[in-house]
């Protein structure tokens, strides 16, 4: 894990971190594959993890008094559900069969609201069984590969959250999940100290990305910011449907 090529991937796939705690939509989904073309996918996932657990907390900090509670009550135990059943299938269940499902999903959810299906519907409420089944996906996929994003926007875009508080509950929210990865990742061997010395190196261009972030979802206007979300869920997931296929 040397050399330009290298570096440059890891600094690139940090900042892609450091963005999406700052608030952009799933562009965190960016790093592994980023990385992937240094290194193994699992090992690139292993290495990015204490990127993503420092991050998570200056997006904390940033968005401390932007969040919805209730989804966050409802989520939050269901996401653990999902990284449970992700560490206990991950000799079992491939990436690309769970990227393909969720890519499927996602993608025909973010074709169905671009062109404009509930566009004038009422905000729904938080409700449970929706909540505890995307937030159980929301955990797999992020532990299979750091995907929590499309199943948590499938859950909370038609919720209508104010940009700022739907940005903020997905900081709290995948700050908790990534927290309960770590001792998931040791146990399997994904997660190693050779890793951490390098990982260091990475927190500074991650941390800074956080706030550039933040400063971007203040100043994107609330329709933009939600079009952006839905362009970014349906590009990833067609990205996820590709992986799958090839």
């Amino acid at each position: 894990m040397e050399g330009f090529g290298f570096w440059a991937a890891a600094v690139l796939a940090s900042v892609a971190v450091g963005l999406s705690k700052g608030g952009l939509p799933v562009i965190a989904m960016m790093s592994v594959p980023i990385l992937s073309l240094a290194m193994p996918p699992m090992q690139a996932a292993g290495l990015l993890l204490p990127i993503y657990i420092v991050s998570d907390w200056f997006g904390v900090w940033a968005y401390r008094r932007a969040y919805d509670l209730s989804v966050l009550k409802i989520m939050i135990p269901a996401t653990a559900i999902g990284v449970g059943i992700g560490w206990a299938t991950a000799s079992l269940v491939s990436e690309a069969m769970v990227g393909g499902v969720i890519g499927l999903v996602g993608s025909s959810f973010a074709i169905s609201r671009l062109l404009g299906r509930g566009a004038h519907s009422e905000a729904k409420r938080p409700k449970v069984l929706p909540g505890v089944f995307w937030g159980a996906a929301a955990g797999f996929t992020s532990f299979v590969s750091h995907a929590g994003g499309p199943p948590y926007q499938i859950y909370a875009v038609p919720l209508r959250m104010p940009k700022a508080v739907f940005a903020g509950t997905s900081t709290l929210l995948f700050t908790w999940v990534n927290t309960v990865k770590l001792p998931a990742y040791w146990s399997i061997g994904i997660l190693q100290f050779d890793n951490l010395a390098i990982a260091v190196w990475l927190i500074a261009p991650a941390t800074l990305a956080v706030f550039a972030g933040v400063r971007l979802v203040r100043i994107l206007p609330e329709k933009l910011f939600y079009t952006l979300v839905l362009w970014a869920l349906l590009l990833l997931s067609l990205r996820m449907l590709w992986v799958a296929v090839a």
